[in-house]
């Protein structure tokens, strides 16, 4: 397992980074998205989108629960806050963790029974210490995803834990 610490000025830098890890995503990826509301889970699945090169606006599933993007890869961004079992994540249908495409799943930590152990958990929080906007990534990779994150962290600001200094 492989951890990042970055941190953003706002919904920007948060789409930015999402950006990079656009770069190093495959089909079959399973992005878990955690966080407060507003923290910003909506803005890092823009950011993944618009890295691999999705047309129009990216907008949060809250009431769908699923949407389908078509880009370079395809991108089914899922949410499942309003869902009560993990049965009920599986009723969303073959989409949803297709080896075809990537899925963010905002609110990742409450299906984490369904993750695969192949994945990038990304929790996004508000930097108290900052702006309002001001946000810290924490990115936590699992299986191949380690050693990408470890390419990663020569493109990204990242940051030691106590936020005092790029790494």
């Amino acid at each position: 397992m492989t951890a990042l610490r970055v941190r953003t000025d706002g919904p920007d830098g948060t789409r930015q980074v999402a950006m990079h890890v656009a770069g190093v995503v495959e089909p079959g990826d399973v992005i878990a998205l955690s966080g407060e509301l507003g923290a910003g889970k909506t803005c890092f699945v823009q950011g993944v989108a618009r890295g691999l090169d999705v047309d129009g606006p990216v907008t949060s599933p809250t009431f769908t629960l699923l949407k389908s993007y078509v880009g370079r890869v395809p991108i089914v961004h899922v949410d499942v806050y309003r869902l009560d079992t993990l049965q009920d994540v599986l009723d969303l249908g073959d989409e949803v963790m297709s080896p075809d495409a990537v899925t963010c799943i905002e609110w990742g930590d409450a299906v984490g029974g369904l993750l695969p152990d192949d994945r990038l958990e990304v929790e996004i929080r508000v930097d108290l210490r900052g702006d309002l906007d001001a946000r810290i990534l924490d990115l936590e990779g699992h299986g191949s995803w380690a050693a990408r994150l470890g390419g990663l962290r020569a493109t990204l600001d990242v940051i030691h834990e106590d936020g005092a200094t790029a790494c």
